[in-house]
């Protein structure tokens, strides 16, 4: 299956890509009080494209052998993973005050950026990484 891994990668970042444009674009929506954000369509497909870029990772990890628990860098990526899906839940909640749906939808921002840093350097520290080292 190595024969695919340019294929999967490509899959897996175009997913991340899309993953993070449609929660930023929904976000926006839902912050500006619009219904659009809310139509099943939306809803379903960043259900889809999540999916897509899960089994991608999971694709990544079986053909080049190597796990959360063995490679540090994966392992903060999943955890950021983790916080970010957490953020992005409480973001999304319309019954939350809306300053505080801005600041945890920022807050789901800031910690995707840094999961992206983690997978591009391959460090547990992303892009921190060169400012501190």
């Amino acid at each position: 299956m190595l024969e695919y891994y340019l294929e999967i990668r490509t899959l897996h970042i175009t997913a991340a890509l899309l993953s993070g444009g449609l929660f930023f674009i929904r976000g926006v929506g839902l912050l500006l009080q619009q219904s659009w954000p809310k139509i099943p369509v939306l809803r379903y497909a960043t259900y889809a494209v999540d999916s897509i870029l899960l089994l991608a990772a999971f694709m990544l990890m079986g053909v080049l052998h190597i796990y959360p628990v063995s490679q540090p860098w994966l392992t903060v990526k999943v955890i950021c993973v983790l916080i970010y899906i957490a953020f992005g839940i409480m973001a999304f909640r319309t019954h939350c005050p809306r300053g505080r749906r801005f600041f945890l939808w920022l807050a789901a921002l800031v910690v995707y950026g840094f999961i992206v840093s983690v997978a591009r350097a391959h460090h547990p520290l992303g892009f921190l990484a060169k400012l501190l080292g």
